[in-house]
């Protein structure tokens, strides 16, 4: 998780000077495909694909992520790196949501109280002063 977490401040930092965020997110993932080819070709052997998996992987794969990058380079111009980092911290809050609202996970009180905790702390940092200088 560590790595996963540099990864994405780094992808995020670069990120906020790239251009057009959907020919940047494009580019990206276009760089990706030799690695991804690669693993797929090592573990092919070990895999058994459907015409449903595979529309799965490429709609959550491909447009969902695609699409998701996008928005948040697009959304990088208006931050600074700390309000960008604070601001990622909502994402464990939205999939929820998105898992009580597409999937009917039910609203707990642990899942409350956790996004309370995460939203408040997000909104603490957010309206915090500014320091001068």
């Amino acid at each position: 998780m560590v790595g996963a977490g540099m990864a994405w401040g780094v992808y995020s930092l670069r990120g906020k000077g790239a251009g057009d965020p959907l020919a940047t997110t494009a580019g990206n993932f276009l760089r990706a495909v030799p690695f991804a080819a690669g693993l797929s070709l090592m573990l092919l052997s070990l895999t058994r694909a459907d015409v449903r998996g595979v529309a799965y992987a490429i709609a959550s794969g491909a447009l969902t992520s695609g699409v998701g990058y996008a928005i948040w380079y697009a959304a990088l111009r208006g931050l600074t790196a700390t309000g960008a980092a604070t601001v990622q911290l909502s994402v464990p809050v939205i999939a929820a949501i998105g898992g009580v609202m597409l999937l009917g996970e039910p609203i707990t009180l642990r899942l409350l109280a956790a996004s309370t905790a995460i939203l408040g702390g997000i909104a603490l940092v957010i309206a915090r002063p500014k320091p001068a200088g």
